[in-house]
């Protein structure tokens, strides 16, 4: 696709014009009550036809088109659940990036381009269109910012991100939509909330516009030096006071500050962010902001994660008949070089391999639980010295151990459907999907009681789905593993928690209509 033309990105400088279990457990935080409660729409009257609402989500990537993580799967799974029914306009919009693939790209419409002002730089942006689901997608071009592989890690990150969240702001008056609601996702996404109460907030259209900023990882703030808050975003030093924290700018404190309503992706979560352990320095504000402050637990998209439709899957089966799951596992064995047993139990790790997955916690007593009848399948990449030692120990325990550095979608969802156990030991967790992916594909859930993992798996001892210890404690965790392994050897008794685990409602139709009251209140 055409895009940016070098000539056309800096120009002379232009000034700014104005001064994250069979319920699924939602919302907030201390008590339930305080939550607005799900609400279903009256029926109109018959000679009154109501203006759909109107919501924008801006996020740096939404799934099926660019995906680094759960962010992505929210994102897209969440505005198709508000849009499923029609009675949402809603729309997202993301940068363009390179490695956008060509199937998808090739049906973006150009609708048009306009030059978006940013401190001394004025910026050429290009606009794609692109429908699916009813909801509306909206794609930012500019080579210059976005024509690079991947989609973070670069050192100009606070200025491609500046460039995308001033553009959203541009652009609503160049498509005409200007959205009741302005969804925010993470720090990438932040500077939208802050323009859209700075910049944006004399002009009569954007006056409205009311701004929810979501969590999906506290541990990502997008923090630079103050000398640049001018110069690089393009926001006044009289604003400072609004992004100012522990000397620098941190742009995701600066969204909670001027949003209406701020979310994390689980109620447990939302407790968490406000103890020090868990907040990364920021539960100061979080607490002096708790009154705007809600957690709804993430869903997966049912039909882009079906065991009865997979295409990835060596054979297909369903929670009313489960027995084609022993062919995953058994080819699964084959692929990965093990031992084919069909009664030895598989344990799985889909993860990042980096400290705060809890990896510390299995390297501790890996050796303890390789002592047993089982296998161990690992896939990820990460910290090196986490890759080092797991490969290490595929290699001493050939036959009982399979580690595969690299992510690869195919193969970890032959991995959901052939395991038996799927192991989270996660230290902190905002919300988690593997473990609802594992328990979908019938793969049962072997988790740390932290953020999401504890409201969307609960023990089995308490007639749960899965697995769970609290403490964060590698002999916890073997005690749970071994407590597991003895309910798989109770063969009836594991066909009724596979079944239950398969049958836990992890779909958005819960969670949206949390979102959907949340904004509602909002709008009052």
């Amino acid at each position: 696709m055409s895009t940016t033309n070098q000539a056309k990105k800096n120009t002379q400088k232009k000034a700014v014009p104005h001064k994250e279990v069979a319920e699924k457990p939602v919302m907030p935080i201390e008590a339930v009550e305080t939550a607005p409660a799900p609400v279903e729409p009256e029926a109109p009257a018959e000679a009154v036809v109501e203006a759909k609402k109107k919501i924008l989500f801006v996020a740096s990537e939404a799934a099926p088109f660019i995906a680094t993580g759960g962010l992505a799967e929210v994102v897209g799974s969440l505005s198709k659940a508000l849009a499923k029914d029609g009675r949402y306009d809603v729309r997202v919009i993301i940068p363009l990036y390179q490695d956008i693939r060509k199937e998808f790209r090739k049906d973006f419409k150009f609708i048009g381009n306009i030059f978006v002002p940013l401190s001394w730089r004025n910026q050429y942006c290009g606009i794609f269109e692109y429908s699916v689901d009813n909801v509306t997608y909206y794609f930012v071009d500019n080579e210059y910012y976005f024509k690079r592989p991947g989609c973070y890690g670069y050192y100009d990150d606070g200025e491609r991100f500046a460039f995308f969240c001033r553009s959203v702001m541009e652009i609503l008056g160049f498509i005409n939509f200007y959205p009741e609601v302005l969804h925010c996702h993470d720090w990438q996404a932040a500077l939208a909330a802050l323009y859209l109460k700075t910049i944006y907030c004399f002009r009569p259209e954007y006056q409205f516009i009311r701004a929810v900023f979501t969590i999906h990882n506290i541990e990502y703030q997008g923090k630079y030096s103050l000398d640049i808050l001018e110069d690089l975003f393009g926001i006044s030093y009289r604003y400072q006071y609004l992004v100012e924290y522990d000397h620098c700018i941190n742009l995701m404190k600066g969204a909670i500050e001027c949003c209406e309503r701020f979310t994390t992706v689980s109620p447990t979560y939302a407790g968490e962010i406000k103890d020090p352990y868990y907040s990364h320095g920021l539960d100061g504000i979080v607490r002096r902001n708790e009154f705007k402050l809600c957690g709804i637990l993430n869903g997966i998209d049912p039909d882009y994660y079906d065991p009865a439709t997979d295409k990835s899957l060596f054979a297909n089966y369903s929670a009313e008949d489960i027995a084609p799951k022993a062919v995953c596992k058994e080819e699964l064995q084959r692929m990965l070089n093990l031992p084919v047993k069909p009664e030895t139990p598989i344990i799985a790790m889909i993860s990042r391999l980096v400290s705060h997955k809890g990896l510390d916690l299995v390297k501790e007593v890996a050796e303890q639980i390789l002592r047993q009848d089982v296998q161990l399948v690992i896939l990820g990449t990460g910290d090196g010295s986490y890759e080092a030692y797991f490969s290490d120990l595929a290699r001493r325990y050939q036959g009982k151990v399979a580690t595969v550095i690299t992510f690869n979608s195919d193969l970890s969802r032959k991995i959901y459907s052939g395991a038996d156990l799927f192991l989270m030991p996660s230290k902190s967790e905002p919300c988690g999907l593997s473990q609802m992916i594992a328990s979908r594909y019938g793969t049962v859930a072997i988790v740390r009681e932290t953020g999401g993992l504890k409201d969307s798996i609960k023990p089995y001892g308490a007639g749960g789905n899965g697995f769970t210890f609290r403490d964060y404690n590698a002999y916890d965790m073997l005690y749970v593993i071994n407590e597991a392994l003895g309910v798989y050897r109770n063969r009836e008794e594991w066909q009724k928690l596979v079944k239950k685990a398969m049958t836990t409602d992890f779909t958005w139709a819960t969670s949206a209509k949390y979102y959907e009251a949340l904004y509602l209140d909002m709008l009052k």
